[in-house]
């Protein structure tokens, strides 16, 4: 179980992060044509950013609470980016094609992260 991070010993391993990196590397990359200093570009590379990060930050945790704090604030950095492609998608900076790629690995990162964090609560329970 991954919420169980004693038999992980690192948050590369997390299948979470692990989609959420992908997702953060074709966002850089499908947004590397528009001028570094748009304002949507820099918030979905934030947005992005900050998914692996709080993952990262969340594995290194010790307490459950801790843990789960940062992976919640992973998934709602998540949703932030999925308002930001639906954005980018409606105002023409990115096409339909890339769109449904990003919105593909973002909702595969989504669901990892929820079941994450239901994996947390378990154990919390227990």
């Amino acid at each position: 179980m991954q919420g169980q991070d004693k038999k992980i010993d690192s948050f590369t391993k997390l299948h979470a992060w692990q989609a959420s990196h992908r997702l953060a590397i074709k966002v850089f990359l499908t947004l590397e044509g528009l001028p570094k200093n748009d304002s949507l570009r820099n918030q979905a590379e934030r947005s992005a950013l900050s998914i692996t990060s709080n993952i990262a930050e969340g594995f290194g945790r010790q307490s459950l609470a801790d843990k789960k704090h940062f992976y919640i604030m992973a998934r709602g950095s998540a949703y932030e980016l999925q308002n930001q492609l639906l954005l980018a998608k409606d105002i023409a900076k990115i096409n339909k094609s890339h769109f449904e790629e990003l919105a593909a690995l973002s909702l595969d990162s989504t669901k990892l992260l929820h079941g994450l964090i239901r994996s947390l609560s378990k154990n919390a329970d227990s």
